[in-house]
């Protein structure tokens, strides 16, 4: 998924499902402190104790917290350059992919079905097929 995602120095990106601050770890490590990652998760425990997973990596560009009950990702203003989402959606969640900045990428897992996400620079969104996979089911309010 992060070779997909293909995360450049100084991105900023989201990380949806965060769960224990592991891949929002991974994320700000490749975007180095230029970049600004955000990691959003649903479950408040989990939030919780991914965010302090996060804090202590040192990595003050990083951080995680609780997503609000009927928010799915973050929605930002000319959106996310990277978003990676690492939970199954039942159908692409067009909430997400207006997230999706110029020139962006997200990683999503579809039924199970790995999606690359890509908005091309007229605004257009192009989707690839990367495979087969099991992930836990994204809730979707």
């Amino acid at each position: 998924m992060l070779r997909l995602l293909r995360v450049p120095l100084g991105a900023r990106v989201l990380d949806v499902g965060a769960g224990s601050g592991w891949t929002t770890a991974l994320l700000a490590y490749l975007t180095g402190p230029q970049g600004w990652v955000l990691g959003v998760e649903r479950d408040s425990r989990l939030a919780e104790w991914g965010a302090a997973n996060v804090a202590h990596t040192g990595m003050g560009w990083a951080t995680l917290q609780h997503t609000e009950p009927g928010v799915l990702g973050q929605p930002q203003e000319n959106g996310w350059d990277r978003i990676l989402v690492s939970a199954a959606a039942s159908a692409l969640p067009r909430t997400l992919v207006e997230q999706v900045g110029i020139g962006g990428r997200m990683v999503i897992p579809v039924r199970t079905t790995l999606l690359l996400i890509e908005r091309l620079p007229d605004g257009r969104t192009r989707a690839t097929d990367h495979g087969g996979y099991r992930f836990v089911p994204l809730i979707e309010d």
